[in-house]
């Protein structure tokens, strides 16, 4: 194998390890946030986040090597939904967010 084939394999893999940890960390996100607060903030409920999340995490995993295929790039888009929609929805409801000695900032 030539070192340019060698180099490409190294970097869709290290695209695929990248995009996983994405999807790992929205379900953990997931995991770890309040029932109520999905439904209060008029999202879907947190069940149906994490059987999106759980089945997105788990063709990362399947799809690792080949971070460009058509299911990967599904699964990445559904959890970069959850984190660029859901989450801040959900932070802003539970009152998450840095918290100083003077309050939120």
């Amino acid at each position: 194998m030539s070192a340019l084939g060698s180099f490409q394999n190294l970097l869709s893999l290290t695209i695929g390890v990248l995009a996983l940890g994405v999807m790992a960390f929205a379900l953990v996100d997931a995991l770890r946030q309040r029932t109520d607060a999905f439904t209060a903030a008029g999202k879907l409920t947190k069940p149906i986040w994490l059987a999106i999340l759980g089945v997105a995490t788990a063709i990362g995993v399947i799809f690792v090597g080949y971070p460009f295929n058509v299911f990967n790039l599904i699964a990445f888009v559904a959890a970069g939904v959850y984190l660029a929609d859901v989450r801040p929805a959900i932070k802003s409801i539970t009152g998450g967010g840095n918290s100083g000695p003077y309050g939120r900032w």
